[in-house]
């Protein structure tokens, strides 16, 4: 029972464990007056991914999706400082990292089919094309007699 609380379901396959989470709070930039200067309330959060028992496809389809915010050291990093409280960023931090996770979790779409054109919408371009062509050389200067 003591196991199912420090897990966050992510699908209903894939769980993560609370402790391959771990939040610092650090200053916030922009608006706020002297609070962004006094009070940490942005969140960074990293995820150790590379030791959270994900599936392989899904570990890698994670780092994929991370892009910048993913280290050498296979860890996820998002930083959260939309709001202005500690609890609020930590929330929004926690829902963005399962989101990211979510979509790493789902298989990717499968590979397009080549198809070729039909025979009909092959005639009908070039006739098209054949068409413009034509109106294309009247345009030329008109050649007196």
């Amino acid at each position: 029972m003591d196991e199912n609380r420090n897990q966050i379901k992510i699908t209903n396959r894939i769980f993560i464990h609370e402790d391959d989470l771990e939040e610092s709070f650090i200053r916030s930039a922009g608006p706020g007056g002297q609070n962004v200067n006094k009070v940490s309330t942005a969140v960074q959060l990293r995820f150790f991914a590379a030791r959270a028992g994900l599936p392989e496809d899904v570990l890698a389809r994670l780092l994929k999706l991370a892009g910048q915010r993913g280290t050498k050291d296979g860890d996820v990093l998002i930083e959260a400082s939309r709001f202005r409280t500690q609890e609020r960023n930590r929330e929004d931090a926690r829902e963005r990292m399962v989101a990211l996770i979510a979509e790493a979790a789902e298989p990717p779409p499968p590979p397009r089919k080549k198809t070729r054109p039909t025979k009909g919408s092959v005639e009908r371009r070039l006739k098209v094309k054949a068409g413009r062509s034509d109106v294309k050389k009247m345009r030329g200067r008109v050649k007196g007699d």
